[in-house]
Formats: structure tokens, C-alpha cells, sequence
């Protein structure tokens, strides 16, 4: 009899144990943030006119070019095809959704150091500025440094003013920067020093609205 009243206690401890673990594992959850609930700023960069040529004659269609960020971190160049203007337009604010980037902000709302980057045949320069300087820039490329949370930055063109050329390539130069950043912290640790001190901490930043 003594056997059998020991039984249940332990499996009643099993138990109880059991929903100790659930628990954490409840607790452990972490909020994700979807796409579709962040706030973005969109900025029709161009309309255009297509035609193609087909076997019954001429097919016109729209291209919209529209440059999408959230003017703290994020930016993206979308570019949508369409019968009418308006569904472009709801196109490339969906690609531009799907193609946003980080960008790395020092603490002047400036970028880390100069980069240079080369689209097609449009090749663009950045260079970081002190605080007061504002976006020194023109075109697409003014656009897209200001959604992406630029305040400080002296830009220059070079090569051909294709409106979408040189926002791709903004945005490659944009990307390039924060690749060496991530680089540079792990290549030394006087430059993980310096990157520490001058980047911007997005930790405790809310991302909404």
C-alpha cells in the first residue's frame, strides 16, 4: 500500500514540472514585426510611359519608380509595371518593401566615412558632414538619403542623371557602407573602439509610430 500512495505524489511532480517548462518556453516568445504594420514614407521618383512593340502594333504600359523608407533606418527603391498608373504605383511600393535596406547612422545622423559606388553607367560619392551641414544633394539621390534618415551628408554624381540609375546606386553605396562597418569591427579592435563610440544605437529605438 505504501508503494502505491509514493506513485502518484511523483507523478504528480512530473507534472507540475512539466508546466514549470511550458511556461518559460511561453515566456520566451518575442514580438515580431511584420512589414505591413510599419509606417513608411513613399516618394513617386517617376512616371513613365512604355510602349512595346507587338504583332498587333503598339502596347502601352506605365513605370513607376517610387523610393520608400521610414526615415530612421530603412530604405528601398521599388519599380512597378502596370495597364494604370495607380496599380504601378501600388506595385513598386510593394518591390520597394521587399528590397529595403539598413542603413548606419553615427550619431551626427551622418554616415561613418566616404564611399564610392558605380551603377550602370551612373557612378555616385558620399561623404559624411558635420552636424548643421544638412543633405547636400540632388535628384533621386536627395530622396533616398532623406527617407533613409540622413541628415548630415554632402553627395556628388558623376556619369550619366538617369533618375533611377542613381538611386540604385545610393542604395548600393548605402549597402557597401554597411558592409565595411561590419568588417572593420572584426578586423581590429581599435576600430570595433571607434565604431562603438561614433555609431548610433537603435536598441531602444521603437521602430512605429
Amino acid at each position: 500500500m505504501e508503494s502505491n500512495e509514493t506513485k502518484p505524489k511523483n507523478f504528480g511532480n512530473k507534472k507540475e514540472t512539466g508546466s514549470f517548462k511550458s511556461g518559460n518556453k511561453l515566456g520566451k516568445k518575442k514580438n515580431i514585426v511584420r512589414l505591413s504594420k510599419l509606417k513608411f514614407e513613399e516618394k513617386i521618383v517617376q512616371i513613365k510611359r512604355v510602349t512595346k512593340v507587338v504583332k498587333g502594333g503598339k502596347k502601352l504600359t506605365f513605370r513607376a519608380v517610387v523610393i520608400i523608407g521610414d526615415t530612421k533606418r530603412k530604405v528601398g527603391v521599388g519599380i512597378g509595371r502596370a495597364d494604370d498608373v495607380n496599380l504601378a504605383i501600388d506595385k513598386a511600393v510593394l518591390n520597394g518593401k521587399k528590397n529595403l535596406i539598413n542603413v548606419p547612422l553615427t550619431l551626427q545622423y551622418s554616415i561613418p566615412h566616404v564611399v564610392k559606388a558605380n551603377y550602370g553607367a551612373c557612378s555616385i560619392m558620399l561623404r559624411p558632414s558635420s552636424s548643421g551641414t544638412g543633405v547636400i544633394a540632388g535628384g533621386s539621390v536627395r530622396t533616398v538619403l532623406e527617407l533613409a534618415g540622413i541628415q548630415n551628408i554632402l553627395a556628388k554624381q558623376f556619369g550619366s542623371s538617369n533618375i533611377l540609375n542613381n538611386a540604385k546606386a545610393t542604395i548600393l553605396a548605402l549597402t557597401l557602407l554597411n558592409e565595411k562597418v561590419e568588417l572593420g569591427k572584426y578586423q581590429s579592435s581599435r576600430r570595433q573602439v571607434f565604431y562603438d563610440k561614433i555609431m548610433k544605437k537603435y536598441k531602444n529605438v521603437k521602430t512605429t509610430n
